[in-house]
């Protein structure tokens, strides 16, 4: 009987990944010709085919060789050719004169890296399982992915040199879009944390050991700084005035011309740039890419604001990764950190230790990624490195500022500002008034899930009901990959019973104004739905950003249950509708959960529970008011108010001032009569006819109603 064979899977997954790896870049050289990857431009720069060949002579040196006695290398003169800086390996070509070698040739070292290709495979076909031959062996495919990036970057820097501007490529190679900025800023308070690779998966040693530091409490942009800022900078006369840079920085300024970013130029019609495509306008809406430390430095300064430590960037970009835009996969973001050894560092031991440790010194951090990172090589303990007077890199920035305990940063995001401005304005009218979307904070979320959950509180236990009832049916309509984007999220509760009923469900937005409570929920939804993409997005319902460009193309979905779209005014219903149609496009459908006209006294007692939960939500308001925006209101002097306004068919909720009290917010007084009231929120009821004329007039048609028993509540579906 012939014995049956079977594979090992460890092997099998090594070779997968060892010939994706090393497919990577003979693709990104394939189309340039012989004299594009072999000149070289300047002097911290390789030629293209220095990069292939290197790669490969790493193999070589570090894992073939050492693993037999009696190797015989594919050619001995390449030791020298493509060693590029380790001593213990002997002699070899220094970096400026590496543009100076027209031999071997080109197809000598595509020839040259398909032999060490083909060694390698039989030397994985013999499943190492030593820990240091598997430790070479990531070294070695994340080096290739390191000098994936150099060979663009390089190449990128040789096309610059020509006159002709030339495209390298018709389109950037870049593994995914930019995702849309989001505003503002991220406050984390700081304390004892963990820092450095632990234990789990590949890392570089630079990366270690973990150890312990500690933080101020301070604030990192959720956006990187953009052409558009970076203009503004120039403008100001940011390359002219020294008191913004470091005495280097200014030197560097002045020794080599500086007035922009690299590869910038000024025309007739304004601001250029070169990239990997050729020579195009300056979008200020992108990130800016190619200043130094020094120049990052600057424009720091000169925004009022600082570089982050690389722990600070280490430690917002673990706890809350999805509050900020671009992480990685756009550029590598300066941090204010020299490159030193972690306490405790040790190199890799063998030849591998000059991989890293011998560069640390008069060197910069780096963190995040950029868009011609590989895929699966950055991660958020990378340390990239790099002198503070290079340009030529991927490198961009993400600002920080200090957030002393007590005070409020003014590093202030779109969303504090907006509540600020909301509340004086609205503390200024003759009837004192403020929009219920300012309720949900964190504690705001927390006590409306409360809330829920009381007996006199009917619409979420009979709406969560309805929609279990109805959501096979929904989840049909919606067809397969569809996006469902949900307006106002909170704590996702209710979605999941439609993430159940439409397992082939493409990707879940949700939005919400609490970023604490999106991207908790959001976590949360993930380890439930690990194969769900969920995509987050900060933001305000009633001022609609585009969806993230990266989705499914199935359907888009709206959800908006609990009846908030009762907390608008009639227009502003219809003006959010109309948005959402707008936002979500051509086909879409829309999930409406409304509440119904029902028995005044029991709207009244939902509204206004006899455990006193709702009075402590709607009170909550003033508690975040004191704590985001430094008012002063004594929340003793406010009661809650719950009233039937059956001319308006709602429920109105007021704060109503038990005494004479004066509250100040952004240095204004706001006086209160005894009696006056702060109008928080108004729930409109609905009919069958009003949701009708109001989805009509906002765009949409009702192509199901359904309505659930006494206590009653209903799901309309809409279809653009």
């Amino acid at each position: 009987m012939n014995a049956r064979f079977e594979p090992d899977a460890r092997v099998t997954a090594d070779l997968a990944r060892f010939r994706a790896v090393r497919a990577a870049m003979p693709a990104l050289a394939e189309g340039l010709s012989a004299e594009d990857l072999s000149a070289q431009s300047m002097a911290d720069c390789s030629p293209g085919k220095w990069h292939l060949a290197h790669t490969s002579w790493f193999f070589e040196a570090t894992i073939l060789a050492p693993a037999d006695p009696d190797y015989r290398p594919v050619d001995p003169r390449f030791q020298q050719l493509f060693n590029s800086y380790y001593e213990a390996l002997g002699e070899r070509v220094a970096r400026p004169e590496r543009g100076l070698m027209t031999r071997p040739s080109l197809d000598e070292v595509l020839a040259y890296r398909r032999e060490i290709d083909r060694r390698m495979v039989a030397w994985i076909a013999q499943a190492p399982t030593g820990g240091r031959e598997r430790y070479l062996l990531e070294l070695g495919l994340h080096h290739d992915q390191q000098h994936q990036e150099l060979f663009l970057m390089d190449l990128l820097n040789l096309m610059s040199r020509s006159p002709l501007d030339p495209a390298a490529y018709a389109q950037e190679p870049r593994r995914r879009p930019p995702e849309p900025a989001r505003g503002g800023a991220g406050r984390f308070e700081g304390g004892l944390i963990d820092a450095g690779h632990g234990t789990q998966g590949f890392a570089f040693d630079n990366e270690g050991p973990a150890h312990r530091v500690w933080l101020e409490p301070f604030a990192l942009a959720h956006d990187l700084v953009t052409n558009g800022d970076w203009i503004a900078f120039i403008d100001d006369g940011g390359y002219r005035r020294p008191e913004l840079w470091l005495s280097d920085g200014w030197a560097a300024v002045k020794a080599e011309g500086w007035t922009a970013p690299l590869y910038w130029r000024r025309g007739d019609d304004g601001w250029t740039v070169m990239g990997l495509t050729g020579r195009r306008p300056v979008d200020p809406s992108a990130a800016v890419r190619h200043v130094s430390f020094y120049e990052a430095d600057a424009y720091a300064r000169w925004a009022g604001k600082r570089l982050p430590s690389e722990f600070e960037w280490e430690h917002a970009a673990t706890s809350a990764p999805d509050a900020f835009s671009n992480l990685s996969g756009e550029v590598w973001q300066w941090t204010s950190s020299a490159y030193a050894p972690y306490p405790g560092f040790t190199p890799t031991q063998g030849t591998a230790a000059e991989y890293n440790g011998k560069f640390m010194a008069n060197q910069m951090v780096l963190r995040g990624g950029a868009f011609a990172t590989p895929e699966g090589h950055d991660r958020p303990t990378y340390r990239n490195f790099f002198y503070p007077f290079q340009r030529w890199a991927f490198m961009g920035v993400r600002l920080a500022e200090d957030a002393p305990a007590g005070r409020k940063t003014d590093f202030e995001d779109d969303t504090t500002r907006a509540f600020r401005d909301d509340l004086v304005e609205g503390l200024s009218r003759p009837q004192k008034a403020l929009p219920p979307k300012w309720f949900y904070d964190a504690e705001g979320s927390r006590l409306f899930e409360a809330i829920t959950d009381l007996p006199e509180y009917y619409p979420t236990r009979q709406e969560t009901a309805l929609l279990r009832e109805r959501a096979d049916d929904l989840a049909t309509a919606f067809g397969p990959g569809a996006v469902l984007v949900e307006f106002g999220s909170g704590a996702s509760e209710k979605t999941r019973i439609l993430l159940d009923a439409a397992p082939d469900l493409g990707a879940y937005v949700p939005l919400d104004i609490s970023e604490s409570a999106l991207f908790e929920a959001s976590e949360r939804l993930r380890r439930a739905y690990p194969r769900l993409e969920v995509k987050p997005l900060l933001g305000d319902f009633e001022n609609l950003a585009p969806l993230p460009g990266d989705l499914p193309r199935g359907r888009r979905i709206g959800f908006f249950p609990g009846s908030t779209i009762g907390n608008l005014s009639p227009d502003e219903a219809v003006r959010f509708l109309g948005a959402a149609r707008r936002m979500l496009g051509e086909g879409a459908l829309f999930v409406l959960g409304v509440d119904l006209v029902k028995d005044p006294a029991v709207l009244v007692r939902a509204y206004d529970d006899s455990r006193g939960v709702t009075a402590a939500f709607n009170r909550n308001v003033l508690v975040r008011a004191n704590a985001e925006l430094g008012a002063d209101f004594d929340l003793d002097a406010f009661a809650h108010r719950a009233v039937w306004n059956a001319e308006q068919s709602r429920i109105e909720m007021h704060l109503q001032a038990q005494a004479p009290t004066t509250a100040r917010v952004d240095g204004r007084a706001f006086r209160f009569q005894q009696g006056e009231t702060i109008h928080t929120e108004s729930s409109r009821k609905f009919t069958r006819e009003a949701v009708e004329d109001m989805a009509a007039e906002a765009g949409w048609r009702v192509v199901r109603f359904d309505a659930s028993a006494e206590p009653s509540v209903a799901l309309a579906l809409l279809s653009s």
